[in-house]
């Protein structure tokens, strides 16, 4: 393991310091050389249960729903009516996502994370930015740190932000970039259009609009995540990603055929089986307040495996960071939209406080929320 001086300040297991330096103590390419894995990487027993048996996933064929073929419509909304009152989490296949794009962008991650370790920490997070690289999160956590590279960048709804992936990522990582930059600034246009189909059927599900949640998201943002996961001599002893809800509205997984993916409901962790060409949807926190807590937010985790490498890409959708998170008036109590009665379960806010708090407080587990609705009530109030 290479060495380092970086001696970061804590705030619990935040590190508030998140220079360079630290992220340096964690060369992947030396650590999963090692038999032992250092003890940052190691996590609780209870985190770490074994899956029992694969998760019943409804896989939704989304063909007759963007067609609108109106019977194809309700079996859609039923299913995640069912699926997102339980955990929150099913599959879409027939999904419109350009297949030569859908390829391109899971396989051109082993460029990414193929670099020499210098040239990533180039381009690595630096404090108060999500974009770029890291490796275990290390530059922001001191413990229970997760077993994987991860490489972020941010993708913008409006118009006025077209092209700003593929411009990030030559600025990143030089011009030798530029055709992979390109793959995923189309991949993220693609999943941008996906994601106003998903807020529709959503929407559908819930109260049988499909039109307010999409015009909700139309000027919205997303942060898309490329994780590696490399294989590990001791897989038992840590995790790729821990035991966590997702604090954004909802994210669109795309997973290769290695299995990692678990989820914890009915006081048990099941696994959520690959299915070729399917793209994986999950409820996070701020939908679950959007659907005044009629939709889950689920705990789920990534594992890894001690002989293959697992590859993943997530795109994490939210609305426009100043919007208020309010139910549509027909979940309120009454249907008059004030949220004075006894059905109001979330106070208001915006996604940008939710953000902050989870990248300064809290770190994203399966308590997010109700920290987060804590903290907004014992907030002083401003005059």
């Amino acid at each position: 393991m290479e060495s380092g001086d970086a001696t970061p300040c804590r705030l619990g297991n935040f590190v508030v310091d998140d220079t360079v330096a630290r992220m340096r103590l964690y060369n992947p390419s030396i650590l999963i050389k090692q038999p032992k894995i250092p003890l940052a990487f190691a996590w609780p027993a209870d985190d770490r249960r074994a899956a029992v048996g694969n998760l019943d996933v409804p896989v939704i064929d989304l063909s007759g729903f963007r067609h609108r073929d109106e019977a194809a419509e309700r079996r859609a909304a039923e299913h995640v009516r069912a699926a997102c009152r339980e955990h929150g989490f099913f599959q879409v296949i027939n999904h419109g996502v350009d297949a030569e794009i859908y390829v391109a962008a899971i396989n051109a991650i082993n460029g990414l994370f193929d670099l020499p370790f210098d040239k990533k920490v180039e381009a690595g997070q630096r404090k108060g930015r999500m974009e770029g690289y890291a490796v275990g999160h290390s530059d922001r956590f001191s413990e229970k740190l997760p077993w994987k590279e991860t490489f972020t960048f941010v993708h913008g709804f409006k118009e006025d932000e077209a092209g700003a992936v593929e411009r990030y990522f030559q600025s990143a990582l030089g011009p030798d970039f530029q055709q992979t930059g390109r793959i995923y600034q189309s991949y993220c246009e693609e999943m941008k259009e996906l994601s106003l189909v998903i807020a529709e059927l959503l929407g559908m599900s819930l109260a049988g609009d499909r039109r307010w949640y999409r015009e909700f998201f139309e000027d919205g943002k997303a942060v898309a995540r490329c994780n590696y996961y490399p294989p590990c001599k001791e897989a038992e002893l840590t995790l790729g990603t821990g035991p966590h809800a997702d604090p954004n509205a909802f994210t669109i997984l795309q997973q290769d055929e290695v299995s990692g993916l678990d989820v914890f409901t009915g006081g048990r962790w099941s696994s959520v089986r690959p299915v070729s060409g399917a793209l994986i949807i999950n409820v996070g926190d701020t939908f679950e307040a959007l659907s005044n807590g009629e939709y889950k937010s689920c705990l789920h985790r990534a594992v890894v495996n001690p002989d293959k490498e697992r590859r993943s890409i997530a795109y994490f959708v939210s609305p426009r960071h100043d919007k208020v998170v309010r139910p549509p008036p027909e979940l309120l109590a009454g249907g008059d939209g004030d949220g004075n009665g006894d059905r109001r379960k979330y106070p208001d806010f915006t996604w940008l406080q939710l953000l902050e708090f989870t990248q300064t407080r809290h770190r994203a587990d399966g308590e997010t929320l109700r920290f987060f609705v804590n903290y907004l009530s014992s907030a002083p109030v401003a005059n």
